[in-house]
Formats: C-alpha cells, sequence, structure tokens
C-alpha cells in the first residue's frame, strides 16, 4: 500500500477491515461518552469501558485507554492525572481508545461536554483537524508541513497546539514491527489510511483542553 519501509504491514492486513476497525472504534468512542455520568470518576469510567468491551466480545487494546475529566485535559497521555477530579455538568472531558478489532488496530479520540451543549473549544479541535486534514489532501503536505498547519490554524482560533501528543501510524495489530516513528516528524506525505492525526488543543486561560483525533483519509 505505501511507498516508504517505515509503512510496511503485515500479511494480514486488509484495508476494507481497516475501515471498519475505525467505524467500529468510534462507535465505542461515543457509546463511552454517551454513558458517562455527573460525578463519576475517570476510574469509573475506565471500569465501564471494560464492561463495554466485554459485552462488544472484544478483549485487546493496542495502547492504554486515555479517559480524562476537567482540568486532567491539559494532561499528557503519559501523565498521571488526579484521581479526585469527578465528571462535572458543563465541564468538558474526552476518551482515546485503541481497540483491536478484526485483527486491525483502531484509534478514536473525541471531547465532549458534560450534559451536551457546545463549547468552542471542542468546535475548534474538530476545525482544526478538518483543516488540516484539507491541506493534507490538497496540499500532499510532508508530517512537519501538516503540523505547521495545525499550529497556525490553533492560534488564529486562540488555542495552543499541544505537540507532545502528535499523529502515529496504525495497522493491522502490532504495527510496531514496521513502524514506530510519530506523524510529526515523517519526512514523506502519508497515504490515505494507516496514520493518525492527533489535534491536542490546550486553552491555559480556562486551564481544559480539546482532543479530537481520526486516520486520515478514513
Amino acid at each position: 500500500r505505501a511507498g516508504h519501509a517505515e509503512e510496511g504491514v503485515g500479511a494480514g492486513f486488509s484495508f476494507p477491515n481497516f475501515l471498519e476497525c475505525q467505524r467500529r472504534t468510534e462507535e465505542l468512542a461515543l457509546q463511552l461518552a454517551h454513558s458517562l455520568t455527573p460525578g463519576m470518576y475517570e476510574e469509573e469510567a475506565h471500569q465501564l469501558f471494560k464492561q463495554i468491551l466485554v459485552r462488544e466480545g472484544l478483549s485487546k487494546v493496542w495502547h492504554p485507554t486515555k479517559i480524562r475529566f476537567g482540568e486532567n485535559t491539559l494532561c499528557n497521555f503519559r501523565e498521571l492525572g488526579n484521581p479526585e477530579i469527578r465528571l462535572e455538568e458543563g465541564d468538558v472531558f474526552f476518551v482515546d481508545i485503541g481497540p483491536v478489532v478484526l485483527g486491525h488496530e483502531g484509534d478514536y479520540g473525541e471531547t465532549f461536554r458534560c450534559g451536551g451543549g457546545g463549547d468552542g473549544l471542542i468546535s475548534a479541535s474538530k476545525e482544526v483537524f478538518k483543516l488540516t486534514e484539507k491541506a493534507w489532501r490538497e496540499e500532499r503536505l510532508t508530517g512537519p508541513a501538516l503540523y505547521a498547519v495545525a499550529l497556525r490554524a490553533a492560534s488564529a482560533r486562540g488555542y495552543k497546539l499541544n505537540m507532545q501528543m502528535d499523529g502515529h501510524r496504525l495497522g493491522d495489530f502490532p504495527h510496531a514491527l514496521f513502524h514506530k516513528g510519530d506523524l510529526a516528524s515523517f519526512p514523506h506525505t502519508p497515504p490515505p489510511g494507516l496514520w493518525v492525526l492527533e489535534i491536542p488543543l490546550l486553552d491555559e486561560e480556562r486551564t481544559r483542553g480539546a482532543f479530537f483525533e481520526d486516520i486520515l483519509g478514513r
């Protein structure tokens, strides 16, 4: 599928199965998000997602599930958030899940407002994603050039792009046998599929973050 050694896949890779995996991953993320209620701790949300996976007949994830409430949305993925934070009505939270479905890796992350309703930070995360993906389609940008577009788009909306959390490869499990690098440093134009574009925005004045990710070219 790809023109560079870093983008190899295994003999079992199927692009239709990969897209179906990503579709189901988005469904699971939305199912989880819509199941969360005010007063919950993040650990309770993690337990709920484990129950959802069991109910769906899924037993494997390729990356640790990330569920962040309130001020914990500012944390990088490897940082431990405050475990005492509860989900509050009207506050933001995000879910980022990576189940293995049909032998392929899904990865989807989205930010929500507890109780519904609009939020400018959440909207901006999706707008920056769409604008960056549009530039990728039309200009065939490399990884560094893609994130330069995202940085400008985030700044134009009054937010900071957290470059400690950028995109990466996916594929048939485990993709790390073929490539471990991140999108922001990938020196070629990523082809449709296989690559995840991550847009983590920070509103430092509000002390909240928003996160949106999906595969390029779905």
